[in-house]
């Protein structure tokens, strides 16, 4: 598989995915979760079959299995929560935080490069951004502070998450993971379903809700994840969190033309200030060398 269209497939599936996930969740969050991860672990134990695959259950394996599935538990439970107040769209531009929640724990865990002076920069903007969209959540009420709180605690364990398994280390297929990581995740699903909805089944289940989680389950679990821990078994930690830098804008317009979720200026003056942070982040020392020689 080719690491460039593994990433660009990555980008397409998340870009979509925050939509389909606030549809979904028309059913009912958790159950619209759970459903979503039911269905997931059965096509991935298909898809192990016919590959003929054997999944690995060494230590290094196992400890995969759980980081990721903690990781894919931890922050689908949040992140189906915080749809039922905020725009997909504003869920996509919060989630754009994970490269530098990812590159501060990768510098801590992983060694990965230390903060320099243009990466702060960056840091302070994207703050800035996120402050300015704050300030819209304040006028839209304490709901969305709700929202946007509830994203930002899935942006720390899906960041946390991504920097374990490469601590790990474990040379592992990328649907050994997937697999190992959802046959961890989806007990505890139908266990948060449990305590949260005893198990109640949505009296209606409206076609748009069905589509999105059978979408979800294909793409969002399936193919998605595979992709993602393919891209990452590849790439270093913070340059795979890259993706949610470029995922924002698409979920924006997505949201919008498809969901009319609506766009304030504030939100998209605060969405480009986070992006142009974290576009200082990633490149901000790359530009700052090139000015100096052409200097």
């Amino acid at each position: 598989m080719s690491v460039p269209a593994a990433f660009i497939g990555v980008v397409l599936i998340w870009s979509t995915t925050p939509l389909a996930i606030k549809w979904s969740s028309e059913a009912g969050a958790q159950f619209g979760a759970t459903a979503r991860m039911v269905l997931g672990v059965f096509l991935c134990l298909v898809l192990v079959a016919v590959m003929s695959r054997r999944m690995r259950w060494n230590r290094a394996a196992l400890l995969t299995y759980v980081a990721a599935g903690l990781g894919i538990w931890g922050s689908m439970s949040c992140v189906y929560w915080a749809a039922q107040f905020i725009s997909s769209g504003l869920i996509s531009v919060l989630f754009g935080l994970t490269p530098v929640v990812t590159a501060l724990m990768a510098a801590v865990w992983l060694g990965e490069r230390a903060l320099t002076p243009a990466r702060l920069l960056g840091i302070a903007v994207g703050i800035g951004g996120l402050w300015l969209i704050f300030a819209q959540g304040l006028a839209l009420g304490a709901q969305a502070l709700l929202g946007m709180a509830g994203v930002l605690v899935t942006v720390v364990i899906h960041s946390a998450s991504a920097v374990w398994i490469k601590r790990i280390g474990a040379r592992l297929h990328p649907v050994e993971t997937t697999t190992g990581a959802l046959l961890i995740a989806v007990p505890l699903f139908l266990l948060s379903w449990g305590l949260s909805e005893g198990f109640a089944l949505p009296a209606t289940l409206p076609p748009r809700a069905l589509w999105s989680i059978l979408y979800l389950a294909v793409f969002g679990s399936t193919l998605g994840f595979i992709l993602y821990y393919f891209v990452l078994h590849h790439m270093q930690a913070s340059r795979v969190a890259l993706i949610p830098l470029i995922t924002p804008v698409l979920a924006l317009l997505l949201g919008h033309l498809v969901n009319d979720e609506l766009l304030t200026p504030r939100i998209w003056l605060g969405s480009l200030t986070i992006l142009a942070g974290l576009a200082l982040f990633e490149w901000g020392d790359q530009w700052w060398r090139r000015w100096r020689v052409v200097r």
